[in-house]
C-alpha cells in the first residue's frame, strides 16, 4: 500500500471546510464581533465564488464548533463569546500523523458506541434513512463526491438514531475530518478495490442495527474504522 502524504490532506481539503475556516479566523479574531449578524448566503456565495449549498455546508460546521448561531428566518451570528461552547480541530493539525491516529481513536470511542446504541434506538424510519445514504452510496455516483458525501450522511444517521443529541453533535463535528481521511484513501489505492470494501463495511453496519444487536453492531462499526485507519496505514490501538 502507498505510504500517505498527510500534508497532502490538508492542501485538498473539502471546500466548505476552507470557507469554514476563513469566516471562523473572522470570529475568532474579532473581525466579526459576538453577536453580529453574519452576511447573508447569497453575499458569501458571492464573496467566495461557490455556490449557496457550500456556504451552507460551511455555516453548519461553524455552527456544530459553536462559533456560530442560525435563527430561523433572521439569519447566522457569531455566538456571544460567553455562549461559545467551541470544540475545534485546526485543518492544519491534521498534516500530521500522530494528529490523524488521535482522530481515529476518538471515532472509534464514539462511533462503536453510536452504533450499538442505534441498534437498541432505531425506528423503521431511521433504518429508511441508512438504506437511502446506501443506495447513493452504491449508485452510478459512488466513486466521486457525492459518495462521500453519502458516506458521511450514512454515519450522521447512525448518530441521530441513538436518540441521544450529543453523539449527533459530536459525530457531525468530526464529520468533516472524517471527509479529508476518505480523500486520502482513496488516493492511496485502487479506488474500485477500496469503495467496494466500503461499501461492505457500511452494509454490515446497517444490517447489524437492523437486527437490534448492539453487539454485533459494535463489531460491525469497530471492522469498519479499523479498515479505515489502516487504508491510511494508521494502527489504532483501543482496548
Amino acid at each position: 500500500m502507498a505510504v500517505v502524504d498527510f500534508g497532502q490532506i490538508r492542501r485538498s481539503e473539502h471546500l466548505p471546510a476552507r470557507i469554514a475556516a476563513e469566516i471562523g479566523r473572522e470570529i475568532s479574531e474579532g473581525r466579526i464581533e459576538p453577536g453580529q449578524k453574519l452576511p447573508t448566503e447569497h453575499l458569501l456565495a458571492k464573496t467566495f465564488g461557490v455556490s449557496r449549498s457550500v456556504v451552507r455546508e460551511a455555516i453548519a460546521q461553524l455552527r456544530n464548533e459553536g462559533l456560530v448561531e442560525t435563527r430561523q428566518g433572521v439569519g447566522a451570528f457569531a455566538t456571544e463569546i460567553e455562549r461559545r461552547q467551541s470544540i475545534r480541530i485546526e485543518q492544519s493539525d491534521l498534516s500530521d500523523r500522530d494528529s490523524f491516529r488521535s482522530l481515529f481513536q476518538l471515532r472509534m470511542a464514539l462511533e462503536v458506541e453510536a452504533a450499538a446504541l442505534a441498534a437498541i434506538h432505531h425506528t423503521s424510519e431511521d433504518l429508511a434513512k441508512l438504506d437511502e445514504a446506501l443506495t447513493q452510496m452504491t449508485g452510478a455516483e459512488k466513486w466521486t463526491e457525492q459518495g462521500i458525501i453519502a458516506d458521511l450522511a450514512f454515519h450522521r444517521l447512525v448518530a441521530a438514531a441513538t436518540r441521544n443529541e450529543y453523539f449527533l453533535q459530536f459525530i457531525s463535528f468530526i464529520a468533516e475530518r472524517t471527509h479529508l481521511t476518505i480523500n486520502a484513501a482513496r488516493a492511496t489505492a485502487i479506488l474500485e478495490e477500496i469503495v467496494e470494501i466500503t461499501i461492505a463495511e457500511h452494509v454490515a453496519i446497517r444490517d447489524a442495527i437492523a437486527t437490534c444487536n448492539p453487539a454485533k453492531a459494535k463489531e460491525a462499526m469497530r471492522i469498519h474504522l479499523e479498515g479505515a485507519a489502516s487504508r491510511l496505514n494508521l494502527k489504532v490501538e483501543m482496548l
